[in-house]
């Protein structure tokens, strides 16, 4: 049976109460029979039994059943969203079912479906859940087109989309999509992250420091904490407090200051503390020789970033959203309509955006004023130096009485970056040495080589 091979192929188990131990296997069984119930009411006038059943109620906790429970409160809803998922579960799902009805073969244009490019068998459209819900009955018909716009919920949130189609073709031919990341977590129950590559100019970043491990001024740890509670509270301020239609959406942020002083570590950190993900965009990625290819890269980025309350950290962001320049030429003008679209999609996109530039100056004015903040990371002073180099040595050195790091602090003008460098230094050769006991000479001697890397 049908039934059978679905279960198996998803748990292969069937617990205690004769369930699928898989919710979706149950769902998934029940929208074989409610297909099979609309097909033998339009064509063999059979009776509407399996149509006018009411969708299984969730009775685990997997990923489909909370988020049946949760989030589709109608049958309409569970048809429109099952139609679109049957194909990731069982490729053959619609021709099974359709061959039943058509031995022979032959179309039914009023099932909608398309062939993809590479998927073997029938692909939903809109008007396949549509043919579903209504079959050929107009009033019906009218009656759930908003099931397919931006009031239906589903919609609204890209949790499903319909493929766009030629000017004048009826715009329920489109493909009925399920966002590629619902599919997975539905289908294996977790969603894996998106790789770096032209399709998505970002990689994941991540550190397994502590708010501790960072060292600032307390005039930055302030302005740093703002950006922890408009994470924490930006739902309510925007929704529940009625601020949505008053502010514009995101939070955008230039973190400015040299290089080595906590920019990036503070994204990871905010990222870490609030539960949200934090990609480093790759700006060689995105900028391209290629008029109107730096658009299509940036578009894909937000795209996939659009609802999914990533942070997007934007390193050495004045190589693209620096200073507009005069219009010259055909490339300065496409050079500044870039300047221009990335403004417009950072505006609009919902989460935390944090751009990093080594200098204020080299940030084009235009963009300065779209800043919600503007935090300065500056070099850490000899009280800062003292404590990062406390802090930054493992706990299997041991320092000699004679080594006099606030001395050292005072003397030398390092960054965080540079005393990590330094430590590293120190104590790889302590490890090649096999002694683990440091001296101020030892650290002297991290000190000079890492000046010497910068002239100094």
């Amino acid at each position: 049976m049908e039934t059978t091979r679905i279960k198996k192929e998803l748990t292969g188990h069937i617990n205690g109460n004769g369930q699928a131990e898989n919710y979706l296997v149950t769902a998934l069984d029940y929208f074989r029979r409610f297909v099979t119930g609309r097909l033998a009411m339009h064509l063999q006038n059979g009776p509407p039994v399996e149509y006018d059943l009411s969708p299984p109620q969730p009775y685990d906790e997997t990923p489909f059943a909370r988020f049946a429970r949760h989030s589709l409160p109608s049958r309409e809803e569970m048809i429109v969203v099952l139609a679109a998922l049957a194909p990731h579960v069982l490729t053959g799902f619609y021709d099974n079912i359709m061959q039943q009805f058509l031995p022979q073969g032959g179309e039914l244009p009023e099932f909608g479906g398309i062939k993809g490019q590479h998927h073997r068998g029938t692909l939903p459209t809109g008007e396949t859940a549509l043919f579903l819900l209504a079959g050929t009955d107009p009033m019906a018909r009218l009656s759930l087109l908003t099931l397919f716009s931006d009031a239906s919920f589903l919609f609204r949130h890209h949790i499903l989309s319909l493929e766009a189609v030629r000017t004048g073709e009826p715009a329920l031919s489109g493909r009925l999509m399920l966002d590629t990341e619902y599919a997975e977590v539905f289908t294996t129950g977790k969603v894996a992250l998106p790789k770096p590559g032209m399709h998505f100019p970002a990689e994941h970043i991540t550190t397994q420091m502590e708010w501790d491990d960072l060292v600032l001024p307390e005039s930055v740890w302030r302005q740093v904490h703002e950006l922890e509670s408009w994470i924490k509270h930006h739902d309510t301020l925007m929704k529940e407090w009625g601020m949505g239609k008053k502010l514009k959406p995101g939070y955008r942020v230039l973190f400015y200051g040299p290089p080595g002083t906590g920019k990036t570590l503070t994204a990871t950190l905010l990222g870490k503390y609030t539960g949200r993900e934090v990609f480093r965009v790759d700006l060689s990625m995105i900028i391209s020789k290629y008029i109107g290819e730096t658009e299509k890269n940036l578009a894909a980025l937000f795209d996939k970033a659009e609802h999914k309350n990533w942070i997007l950290f934007f390193d050495e962001a004045d190589a693209i959203f620096g200073k507009r320049t005069g219009v010259r030429d055909a490339h300065d003008k496409y050079a500044n309509q870039e300047v221009s679209y990335l403004l417009q999609r950072i505006e609009m996109h919902a989460g935390l955006t944090i751009l990093a530039s080594n200098f204020r100056n080299n940030m084009d004015d235009a963009f300065i004023r779209r800043f919600s903040s503007i935090i300065y990371f500056p070099p850490p002073r000899p009280a800062e130096r003292l404590l990062l180099l406390q802090k930054s040595f493992p706990r299997k050195l041991r320092l000699q009485e004679d080594t006099d790091l606030e001395a050292i602090a005072a003397a030398y003008d390092l960054t965080g970056s540079h005393i990590m460098n330094i430590v590293q230094y120190i104590s790889l050769n302590a490890l090649e040495r096999n002694n683990f006991t440091v001296s101020q000479a030892d650290i002297l001697k991290g000190v000079r080589r890492e000046l010497e890397k910068e002239g100094k």
